[in-house]
């Protein structure tokens, strides 16, 4: 429908469309299941069927199977699709709540057609009133508006796959692929010289190079990237498969297949998330079960989103606990959107570098420069990819995550319009003019209790409390510190740094996004700009 009525919004039900488009991603199990039993049965048929008429139905067979694994791609896009109506509309209501409230505080009533008029019962109409209720009619309108702009683009995307499937679903594109790593913006132009069809071809074909690719919608990388899902399951549970078959046992090959263990509970952890259907949709923009694990994981849709943080763990970040980092940066959201409840904000899990396990990987800034390149890419790929104006983009470092992050910033640049650091051992740079991001727009806070505060005040604490509070202290010999020098340089939570500071409630080094620490409503706050 073009528009929206006041009537039509207010009882809207944006869960329902959510759980609608899950319905239809949930509809991808099932059919991976038929296409696994066509597989089996066409193996038998030509263990036992050979001619002319043998070939002519394993072409038939081999073509449906294509056209089955070509669905999977379109049931994701569908929940994509009804998952971005139900944001907007979720904004829309949002705003027009406001909209109400306003009118309530000004006297003037809301018709059940959203027209605005005085309450005679509290005022006389007056040309102050007139101005008022002439703002309150604009807001309505800007939320019906958002109602409508919402609905708008949902029908034109479904209406599109509906005319793909009958028009011609995917075709291959022309050869030449862009390079993993090349230019953001090369990639996105390489991408919008595709049609729709090749496109689709390229996402159910050949999901490792678009999943990786920096610089394509964030749409398309979930999709391909959600495909691998049970390849990369497979792949977690062969490696166990040679652990076990191995004679030789002890301590190495217990934590060998303890980390196997680990990556698979965590990858099992974000496919419950991706699959929940609850709000805000997850989108996988990368994953890797090797080594320690990687992941990147966004909630909500960044190319559509007003406000984006992109989230950097520090040291022990793995696949094992992405799911317990997500709930990091789902906290962040779930503030803005209590802060600002007619923005669309998004927030990313940037967890693609190797993050130190020990004390003595996290003493070097080695695994910190080797990621910059690779997250320099990612929020440059982020502002190609974004669809309207351009969103406000923030970059959280916790931990060692603030010295990737700053290093990054350093060394590479960052899209980033704020940097902020939390439980810092330094951010490699001794002022925050060196970061190259807006004056003002370089944040930090350090619980009262976290150790990390420990190395800045070491003449208070004696060497003895500090190695116990501080072991990384140990490792790298802090009685020669100065007293705002911090392990890779000026503490960026000292107001001499120049940057600006937000208060933390005590809670250590994690406790930052506890429930009701003053930590986590100033990092919502400096995503939202406020």
């Amino acid at each position: 429908m073009s528009s929206v009525g006041y009537r039509q919004l207010w009882a809207v039900d944006p869960a329902r469309w959510r759980a609608a488009g899950a319905a239809w991603a949930g509809l991808a199990g099932p059919l991976d299941r038929h296409l696994g039993e066509l597989r089996t049965a066409t193996g038998r048929l030509r263990g036992g069927w050979s001619g002319a008429a043998a070939t002519a139905a394993d072409t038939r067979l081999s073509g449906l199977r294509d056209e089955l694994t070509s669905i999977a791609p379109a049931l994701i896009e569908v929940d994509q699709v009804l998952a971005e109506l139900a944001g907007g509309l979720a904004v829309a209501k949002a705003r027009l709540s406001q909209a109400v409230a306003q009118a309530e505080a000004a006297g003037l009533l809301v018709d059940r057609s959203g027209g605005v008029r005085v309450d005679p019962a509290r005022f006389r109409p007056t040309e102050r009133a007139g101005v008022a209720a002439a703002g309150v009619a604009a807001a309505l309108r800007a939320a019906l508006d958002g109602a409508a702009a919402a609905d708008r683009a949902a029908a034109d995307r479904l209406d599109d796959l509906a005319r793909a499937a009958g028009t011609g679903w995917a075709s291959p594109p022309p050869p030449g692929r862009p390079a993993l790593g090349a230019a953001p913006a090369l990639v996105s132009a390489w991408w919008s010289g595709l049609t729709p069809a090749q496109r689709r071809w390229l996402i159910a074909r050949e999901p490792a190079v678009v999943g990786r690719l920096d610089g394509l919608p964030v749409a398309a990388r979930d999709q391909a990237n959600r495909l691998r899902l049970d390849a990369w399951r497979a792949e977690l549970l062969a490696e166990r498969r040679r652990l076990l078959s191995r004679v030789p046992s002890g301590p190495l090959a217990l934590i060998r297949l303890r980390g196997v263990a680990g990556r698979l509970a965590g990858l099992d952890a974000l496919v419950g998330r991706l699959t929940a259907g609850e709000a805000p949709r997850a989108y996988l923009l990368g994953l890797d079960p090797a080594g320690e694990g990687r992941a990147v994981v966004a909630l909500g849709d960044p190319d559509h989103a007003d406000r984006v943080l992109t989230y950097v763990p520090g040291m022990t970040a793995g696949l094992d606990d992405a799911s317990a980092e997500l709930g990091r940066a789902a906290r962040v959201l779930e503030r803005c959107a209590a802060l600002a409840p007619d923005e669309r904000s998004a927030a990313v899990l940037w967890l693609d570098y190797d993050a130190p396990d020990l004390l003595t990987e996290a003493a070097s800034a080695g695994q910190a420069r080797d990621a910059g390149p690779a997250l320099h890419r990612f929020q440059e790929g982020l502002r190609v990819s974004h669809d309207g104006p351009p969103a406000r983009q923030t970059v959280l470092g916790h931990s060692y995550g603030s010295l990737v992050v700053g290093v990054a910033a350093r060394e590479h640049g960052l899209v980033a319009d704020a940097l902020v650091f939390v439980g810092s051992p330094g951010v490699g740079a001794s002022h925050a003019s060196e970061l190259g991001v807006p004056p003002g727009e370089v944040w930090a806070s350090s619980a009262p209790d976290d150790v990390i505060r420990a190395a800045r005040s070491p003449e208070e604490l004696g060497r003895g409390a500090l190695l116990r509070t501080a072991p990384l202290a140990a490792v790298l010999g802090w009685p020669g510190q100065t007293g705002h020098e911090l392990w890779f340089g000026h503490d960026p939570s000292d107001p001499r740094f120049g940057g600006r500071v937000f208060g933390s409630g005590r809670g250590g080094h994690t406790g930052y996004w506890d429930p009701g620490n003053p930590a986590l409503d100033g990092m919502a706050r400096v995503v939202l700009g406020r």
